[in-house]
């Protein structure tokens, strides 16, 4: 009896460090790295208030008691990427208003702010997967655009730009084609469930996915506004109480 129990600890051993070469092996082949252990909030800076980590997930919550004044962001603080891959999943309450920033860069005046390129999510899926410049350019691509963004040939600054979008004086973008309507598109989001994100970021050629479903292509071609790296966040929006949860996020660099 106790050498047949030995040989089935040794069998199960032997099995378990052949499992866990092979996804090894396959997360090397793929390239892709954890960026968020499911676990503590290490590796990222965020206000405590609204972000924490619950049954394995990364969670953004606004209560009553703690309503925002301006956008706040959980920070990754693993670098600045360029050109990657992005993927994980989120859900998000009918009224949560929240976003995936990249390429950003950080102002100093508003705690934990970003700037810059968002994979746009919203509760009531009206802009989910659209790509929303914020406190820049703004729209970018509607959900179901393929775009592309003009040189640009007014103000260099952050304020010039932002100024010349409200008073219609940016020269804007083209719509190049399209990936379907809107409201088709939005068929494949499942409101207030898990859902499926992949960001697609090489050179000036901007993708967003939902569910395996390509929801927005912009190409940018402002040298002067478009960012070619910078940090990666996720927001947490001004607006009614609300609560968006992230998991499995997932980055490979290109």
């Amino acid at each position: 009896m106790m050498q047949r129990t030995l040989f089935l600890i040794a069998t199960l051993a032997v099995t378990f460090a052949t499992v866990c070469d092979a996804q090894s092996k396959k997360a090397k082949k793929d390239g892709f790295v954890q960026i968020f252990d499911g676990k503590t909030l290490n590796g990222w800076e965020g206000d405590p208030t609204y972000w924490r980590v619950e049954n394995g997930v990364l969670v953004g919550e606004i209560t009553p008691a703690t309503l925002l004044k301006t956008n706040s962001f959980i920070i990754w603080k693993g670098g600045e990427p360029a050109d990657f891959e992005f993927t994980g999943e989120f859900n998000i309450t009918a009224e949560g208003n929240s976003g995936i920033n990249y390429r950003s860069d950080r102002l100093t005046d508003v705690p934990f702010a970003l700037r810059g390129y968002q994979a746009d999510i919203d509760g009531k899926m009206r802009y989910t997967g659209q790509n929303y410049e914020e406190r820049k350019r703004t729209t970018l691509a509607y959900r179901g655009q393929k775009t592309t963004i003009p040189a640009y040939t007014g103000s260099a600054t952050p304020e010039g730009v932002r100024a010349n979008v409200k008073n219609n004086a940016w020269n804007g973008l083209t719509v190049t084609g399209s990936l379907g309507s809107s409201d088709s598109l939005k068929t494949f989001i499942k409101p207030e469930d898990w859902n499926k994100f992949h960001l697609v970021v090489k050179g000036n050629h901007l993708q967003h996915y939902i569910n395996g479903v390509l929801m927005s292509d912009v190409t940018d071609e402002d040298t002067v506004n478009g960012m070619r790296k910078g940090l990666l966040g996720v927001q947490v929006h001004v607006g009614p109480p609300m609560k968006v949860q992230y998991r499995n996020l997932m980055l490979k660099t290109l």
